[in-house]
């Protein structure tokens, strides 16, 4: 990374037994009124299909009485180093364009910032949250595709024990 960019406080770090920073929790402001109010886990990253993602997940949290927004944003291994300066940068840079999407709508969210595989870690935070669904946008691979370059919604698709939302 380049230079330090400037982050909120975080609500919450997470660190493994060999106390690396593993998770970071960050709070929209205004921050979630009832973070565990029917909470939704949408998957983001830079790409157009995650922002699809937000957008859809956006509008239906709309249409229902109560709906917490949590993002996912599951950032590869680091080293310890790495991890301290680095982890929430990246995420944060990765999904500045989700997050003005639902600060224009005035959609409050939660950032949870996981270190690791994609989909255990997104299996794995729906599970601790309680979530009645996870969103995940698609990048319309074809089978071929699929199965050569391996698909982060179809692994959750078989993977998953939570409802899945696929946004193409």
């Amino acid at each position: 990374m380049s230079q330090p960019i400037d982050l909120p406080t975080p609500a919450s770090c997470q660190r493994d037994a060999a106390g690396r920073l593993v998770g970071v929790v960050i709070d929209s402001t205004p921050a979630l009124p009832a973070p565990a109010a029917n909470p939704w886990l949408v998957a983001v990253d830079s790409s157009d299909n995650a922002l699809r993602a937000v957008a859809h997940a956006a509008a239906q949290a709309g249409t229902v009485t109560a709906c917490a927004l949590h993002l996912v944003s599951v950032q590869p291994w680091l080293s310890r180093e790495a991890a301290e300066t680095e982890l929430a940068q990246r995420a944060w840079l990765a999904t500045a364009e989700a997050r003005r999407l639902l600060d224009a709508r005035g959609q409050p969210w939660r950032l949870h910032v996981a270190m690791g595989e994609t989909v255990e870690q997104i299996i794995a935070l729906a599970s601790r949250l309680g979530c009645s669904r996870i969103v995940v946008g698609s990048r319309r691979l074809s089978v071929p595709e699929s199965l050569l370059l391996g698909s982060v919604t179809d692994k959750l698709l078989h993977l998953c024990p939570h409802p899945v939302t696929v946004v193409p």
